[in-house]
Order: structure tokens, then sequence, then C-alpha cells
């Protein structure tokens, strides 16, 4: 039995190509001419439409149809012109030679042909400075609700606020992902008791610690002036705070509501007229600050950082609704959430009130210097790690240690970082971004060096190492990849091929049907090589198309064992790492296969940027933002593939800077 479903022996392409994009791609036109629209449509009923018939109606309509897919809804021009996109991502497999697949009525080059012209001239429209809007809203999720904090960006915003971790003792609740795969996406951002009662509990544990740490009170806290009120002090001490924390300039009437909170807490602290215990040697007294004024500051810190104003992302509606451009203040919080995963720092919230973000200049000077900034790292262990789906590595990798004695946590430790450190250098040291996909280095502390077969001392700090003749480099060589892409106790060709597909290269692969057998028992008893294995698995054509597509890609990674160390045989039988792709090509191991992905370049370069697109505005992609990923690969086309050019192409894009509101409703 197959593992995924595919078209019956006889099935056109164009099975797959649909059920792949029907629950991605929206439907609606895209023309800006109504007039070049129906041309287009009628063109298909003339030229494309007998290909259909003939190729594919046979599986492909009644009650049952292959993949459950009815091409009988596309037999007018009015049906193709509802849904554009579907085909366009028709062509995209059939110029890939993956369909139709192995077995079916294949298209001549002249029909080919003919698919790929009439693709070629659908119309299209200037969607560049447009969001989805309450109109558009039966086919896209343009707009979002005002979502919290994921769990990542808390835990850093805390430590950026007050110097210190978060005690891992209180648990905040983990986010699931939506819209292109990130926890960012608002849809999914719920908020319950529970999360209450941590960020309480969290805040006031760690205010508490701050306050009793000397060196944690100066960062927190302005120096104490005797000479001054120390309720006028207090309060500004509030309003510096309350600026950082919720990314704007308190109002009076937030900073009086404030006020109360201190002085409630203050009754509650018995009288004191001196100062609080301190340590002369290191502390200067003029930071002394008096002890009820100290609890009073902490109450009033407390509730700052369980408002709604820290723990949401509050971007203000005018009542009016419909699209408008985020303030400054707003802009800076979507730039620091983005690239630091945190909240603005003082420079930030700086550049916000001088009006410097109002610019494209000052957008970019901000985004240079953030990027260059250590808390960048977030965009290696936030981005990244949720784009490769290794977030939950740490957890998740769990080597069979009967097979695998040597797997300990340090090693997932390192396997982690690497992942971390590699991707965010990309960024922060603006590496071409094809450098995630084979680079003649790789970013690794001595311990894991060694374990990759570089001439390391084993306590050597993390650094770059050369690479050029190891099969080593990029993430699809990463071991944290490598062992994510395997079984416990062997290799799995079809996991890693399909991840190369899935998250590299951003092709949809359907998920097995249920009840299929595990490998091991869908096939031969006899004790024969994994590749063997998979052909058997796949001698039914029900399997092949999607096998052929995956398995070549993994098979080129079969040199690495599933702790991701180099192999050349497994339980004696020597490694066959050449893989045949559906159209014939060959190649052989990881660095011809690297050299095929790389021939595919655009298509990963345009997945990558949909994902950081995605991630970076916390929602839904729409057709709206499509031009917003054509301006990144040509930003990256023009600046020699330089990594920035995906980010500061996002950060100065319509849909990053606005966004779409609905009216208030009338009382």
């Amino acid at each position: 039995m197959c593992r995924y479903p595919i078209a019956r022996p006889r099935a056109c392409g164009l099975l797959l190509l649909a059920t792949f994009v029907c629950g991605v791609f929206s439907s609606g036109s895209r023309a800006q001419d109504p007039d070049a629209l129906r041309q287009w449509g009628q063109r298909y009923e003339r030229e494309i439409l007998p290909l259909v018939q003939s190729h594919c109606l046979e599986c492909h309509q009644g009650d049952d149809p292959s993949g459950e897919f009815d091409l009988s809804g596309f037999l007018t021009a009015d049906s193709i012109v509802a849904k554009p996109l579907i085909w366009e991502q028709v062509g995209k497999r059939i110029r890939l030679n993956e369909m139709p697949p192995e077995g079916s009525r294949q298209f001549s080059d002249p029909e080919k042909g003919r698919v790929y012209a009439w693709l070629d001239a659908r119309p299209q429209e200037d969607e560049c400075r447009n969001l989805a809007t309450d109109e558009t809203q039966a086919w896209y999720k343009g707009f979002v609700m005002s979502r919290r904090l994921t769990k990542t960006e808390y835990l850093n915003a805390m430590r950026d606020l007050v110097g210190m971790e978060v005690d891992s003792r209180f648990e905040i609740p983990s986010d699931g992902a939506g819209g292109v795969g990130f926890d960012t996406n608002g849809s999914t951002l719920f908020t319950s008791p529970i999360h209450i009662e941590q960020y309480l509990a969290a805040a006031d544990d760690l205010l508490q610690r701050a306050f009793d740490d000397p060196d944690t009170r100066r960062a927190l806290l302005p120096s104490f002036e005797p000479s001054m009120e120390v309720t006028d002090q207090s309060r500004a001490a509030l309003a510096r705070f309350g600026l950082r924390a919720w990314r704007r300039p308190l109002g009076d009437g937030e900073l009086d509501r404030l006020m109360r909170l201190y002085e409630f807490a203050q009754s509650q602290t018995p009288s004191d007229a001196g100062s609080t215990p301190r340590d002369e040697s290191t502390e200067p007294m003029e930071t002394s600050w008096p002890t009820n004024a100290l609890n009073g500051l902490r109450y009033a810190m407390t509730g700052i950082l369980i408002s709604p104003n820290f723990l949401f992302v509050v971007e203000a509606e005018a009542p009016e609704g419909g699209v408008q451009r985020l303030s400054d203040y707003e802009l800076a919080t979507r730039l620091a959430l983005f690239l630091w995963s945190s909240v603005p720092d003082e420079e930030l919230l700086a550049a916000a009130a001088e009006g410097r973000l109002a610019t494209e200049a000052g957008v970019l000077d901000e985004t240079r210097r953030m990027l260059a900034d250590p808390r960048a790292r977030a965009l290696g262990e936030n981005f990244g790690l949720q784009w490769l789906g290794l977030s939950h590595f740490l957890t998740s990798a769990k080597p069979d240690v009967e097979v695998f004695p040597e797997f300990d946590q340090a090693l997932a430790q390192d396997l982690r970082e690497e992942v971390v450190r590699t991707i965010a250098g990309v960024f922060q040291e603006n590496r071409p971004l094809l450098e995630l996909i084979d680079s003649s280095t790789i970013v690794a502390n001595g311990r894991l060096a060694r374990y990759y077969g570089v001439d390391a001392e084993p306590d050597a700090d993390w650094q770059r190492w050369d690479v050029t003749s190891l099969p080593r480099g990029g993430v699809i060589t990463a071991g944290a990849v490598l062992m994510h892409t395997s079984y416990p106790r062997r290799t799995s060709p079809v996991l890693r091929g399909r991840w190369l597909l899935e998250e590299v290269l951003g092709a949809r692969v359907p998920p097995p049907p249920p009840g299929v057998p595990p490998l091991e028992e869908s096939v031969t008893e006899q004790v024969v090589s994994l590749r063997v294995r998979l052909e058997l698995h796949r001698r039914n054509p029900e399997c092949a198309a999607c096998h052929n597509r995956m398995d070549p890609l993994g098979f080129g990674l079969e040199n690495f064992d599933a702790l991701g160390r180099w192999r050349d045989n497994d339980h004696g039988v020597a490694i066959d790492a050449q893989g045949t792709l559906p159209g014939g090509q060959t190649f052989q191991g990881p660095d011809e296969l690297k050299q095929v992905v790389l021939s595919r370049s655009e298509d990963f370069q345009r997945h990558f940027s949909r994902k950081m697109l995605g991630f970076a505005l916390g929602r839904e992609l729409t057709k709206f933002d499509d031009c917003v990923v054509d301006d990144c690969l040509e930003a990256l086309a023009e600046g020699e593939h330089r990594s920035r050019a995906v980010v500061e192409t996002i950060v100065t894009s319509f849909a990053f800077q606005h966004r779409y509101f609905k009216a208030a409703e009338a009382p």
C-alpha cells in the first residue's frame, strides 16, 4: 500500500496540482481589465479545455473523482476566471515534469506549449498598495484582531524591560501556529485564565527579584534625588517604565491610575523615614529610594506588566475604519517584534518620537541598526526554528538510545544552537540568502565541529569553520534537520524529501491516507537496503507520483545517519545516495542535491520571502501581499541575493506599515 495518495494510473497530472492548492490559494479575480480576463477564459475553452477532456476527465469527474478533485467544475470560461491561481500552480508542476504522473498519458511538447502560453497570458492587476477589506473577506483574511504577545515575545520583552529572565517555574502556555505556519498569527493567540495567572505571578516575582538586586535596580529606576519630591520622582519613573512597556508615551490619566496603585501599596507599607538597606561600598547615597516608595513602584510596575497595553499589540483605529498607516510608535513595535521578538528599545522609541520612522530612510536606518544588534538572534531562534519545523526540537528529538547510545541533550543543544546562529548570522552579517542552501562554512563550537569531522579543539567557542572539503554547509545538512527528518531508529528518505519540498521549495505534499501500515510492515521481511524497501513500497502506481517527487531528494541525504553523522554504509549495505527526479535529472549525494535545489532558487527565495512576510505581519497572506513577495525577489536579484533585501523590502512595504480596521459600530 502507498503512504501518500495520488491519481489512478491513467489520471491527469492536474489532480495533485489542484488538490495541493485548493486549500491554500483563494479564489477571486486578479484581472485589472475585465475584458482581458474574459478573453483569457474564452481562450481556455478553445485551447486548453480539449486537453483537460482528453487527459483528465475520465478519472476526475463523477461521484468519486480521483483525489476528490472534480474537473467537471472547470469546463467554462467563467469557472476559470473565478479561480485563476489554481492554474498558475498547475503550470508550475507541468514545467517541473512532475505531472502528469508516470503511467499516465503524457502531454506532448506542443500541448505543453499551449498550456504555458495560455498561463503566461493571464491578465494581472497592480494590487501592491491595497489591503484586504470587508468587501474581500469572503476570499481573504486581511485584517486581524489586536493580538497578544506570543510566549517568546513576552519572555524576551520581560527580559529586556527588567534586565532579568522570567523564572522557568512560571510556565507560560505555548502558542499554536496559524497563517503561514507561525505563532505570531493573531487568529490563534487566545488568552486564557491560565495566561493571566502566570503573567501576574511571573511579573510579581521578576520585579521582586529586580528590586532586591542593586545592579538591576539601577537599570530599572533613575537615580534618586533627595532634593526632589519622592512622589514626583516616582511618577517620572513610572512614565519611563511605562513608555518602554507600552511602547508609547503614557497619558496623564493613565499615569494618575498607576499612581493610585503606587499610593495604595505605600499605604500598606510601614512608615519609613530612612532608606532601603544598601551596600555602602557599591551604592551611592543618591540612589537610596525609600522603602515605601520602592514598594509602591513595584506594585504599580506590576500593573503595567499585566495591562493589555503590555500584553497585547495595541494598534489604535479611527472610528471610521478603513486602511490607515500605523503611528510611528506602532511601527516601532512592529519592527521590534519582527526583528527582535521583543519590545522597542529606547533608541527605537526615540526615533518614533522624533518622527524619523515617518520616512523610508529612517525606517531603514533603524532596521540596519537592529539587525546588527545581538537581539536579532531572534530571527534565528523564533522565525528560523519555526520555519524549519524545529521549534520543539529539544523535546521532540528522541533517537532510540538502544541504537544511538551516544545521543544526549548536550548534543541536541549544540545542534539547535547551530541552526539558530546560522540563520541569525545570515541576516546579522548580511550574507547571501542562498547560503542557507549551500555554504562553504558552518557555525559551530569545537565540540560540534569535531562531531562533523572538522579538525577543531573540543573547547573552541562558537565560530565559523571552513567546510569546503566536507559535505556540510546550509540548513539542508544541519544535524538538527537531519535528526528531525529521521525516525528514532533509522533515517527516512521520505521524511527528508518531503521536508525539502515543503519547507525549502514551498511545494505541497498531501498527507498519507489513514490506515496505511508502516514501511516495515508493508514490504518484504527480507533484510534489504532502505532503497529497495521503498522501491517495493511504491510499486503501486497510486504511490508513485508522490514518492517519485520525495524519495529521490531524500536519497541524496542518505549518507547522513539519524543523528546527522556521515556514513558510507548502513548495517553493512553500501549507501546509494543517487536520486533521479521525475524529469529524468540525476544527482549523487548531498553536494549535487544542493545544486538541484539551487537550480530552483527562485522557488526557494519566493517561499522564504512568503514565510518571512507572514511571520512579520502576524496574519494569513492574501493576494495583495503577492506584490511584496515579488518585490523581495527583485530586491534579492539586484542586491547579489544579500539577505537584508528581504527584510528591508518587508519593513518598507505598504502591508507592513498599514492596517485595515473595521468601522466602529453605531451606538
